[in-house]
């Protein structure tokens, strides 16, 4: 048994009239399963130089560009922004690390999922990762074929819930924003998707789930990616 909620134009505004033309996902926690993979890294990290990494910690640098968290992480830890190439190098390469030795933490049926939907629309990832780490987790799941446009956070001036890697996925897929779906597991995700006037369905992630609220910034709450069509998106748009 599954539960599906997709909530009417009275229950949350839509961001358009249009029928969605393109799907943007997000990577971490929605295609493949490394939240808890971040975490892990920043808490070695943080244990390094003194400190503890706290859920806060972690809340503000979620979505956010590899600039911005790794400010946050010299901030925490008292270090000058000199310092801040070098904290972020250290996180991207102990992560990558972990796909060169593991792969994927994969999520079940996101990669199908995937696939399923780019046969029937244009489809973009948009992440805060640095493109190194969307490069590897791509390969990983076996999807470059199908996800060739990819926006890094790092490609545009700010982060999630900033809008801006949303809207720089929609012009690159030439697609209006109010007629692109996002696909999202996070508040600030949900927030940058409602900022850059989209549409959006939230498939909460199990191990490190949504903050309070997410559910109601979104048009579509699944339980599981694989649940998402393009039966499910075509029925989103007005008819």
């Amino acid at each position: 048994m599954h539960s599906t909620t997709m909530r009417s134009g009275s229950e949350i505004a839509t961001a358009g009239d249009a029928p969605i033309a393109a799907v943007i996902f997000d990577l971490d926690g929605v295609l493949v399963d490394t939240q808890i993979w971040w975490r892990d890294v920043r808490d070695a990290w943080a244990a390094g130089h003194g400190i503890s990494w706290r859920d806060e910690d972690e809340r503000r640098t979620m979505g956010a560009n590899t600039a911005q968290w790794a400010r946050t992480m010299g901030e925490r830890a008292g270090l000058t922004p000199e310092h801040d190439l070098e904290i972020a190098g250290s996180i991207v390469d102990a992560l990558m690390e972990r796909y060169r030795l593991v792969g994927a933490p994969a999520i079940p049926g996101a990669a199908e999922a995937a696939r399923r939907i780019a046969a029937s629309y244009p489809v973009a990832v948009a992440s805060g990762s640095h493109r190194r780490l969307i490069d590897a987790a791509l390969d990983a799941i076996g999807v470059v074929d199908v996800i060739r446009i990819v926006v890094s956070a790092d490609d545009v001036p700010h982060g999630k819930p900033a809008p801006d890697v949303y809207l720089e996925a929609a012009r690159r897929l030439g697609a209006q924003p109010g007629r692109c779906l996002v696909v999202e597991d996070s508040m600030r995700g949900l927030q940058a998707a409602r900022a850059a006037g989209m549409r959006a369905a939230l498939v909460p992630n199990a191990k490190v789930p949504p903050d309070a609220g997410a559910a109601e910034l979104a048009d579509l709450v699944l339980e599981r990616l694989d649940q998402l069509d393009p039966a499910t998106i075509r029925a989103m748009s007005p008819r």
